[in-house]
């Protein structure tokens, strides 16, 4: 009877190791989406800029 109690808690803790595995891949998973989020940000910024500055040229050539 101890004997199945202690197999019990060992697969009881791997499974909380596990889950706590889990756990930290999906908080990696998280960042790096937030990172690629920012990237997304930074180049819609730079294309807005861009664009600016081109339609400012064009109205300073005319």
């Amino acid at each position: 009877m101890q004997g199945d109690a202690l197999a019990l808690s060992a697969d009881a803790l791997a499974l909380s190791a596990d889950a706590l595995a889990l756990s930290a891949d999906a908080l990696a998973l998280s960042a790096d989406a937030l990172a690629l989020s920012a990237d997304a940000l930074a180049l819609q910024g730079i294309a807005k800029f861009n664009l600016l500055r081109i339609n400012e040229m064009l109205y300073l050539g005319t």
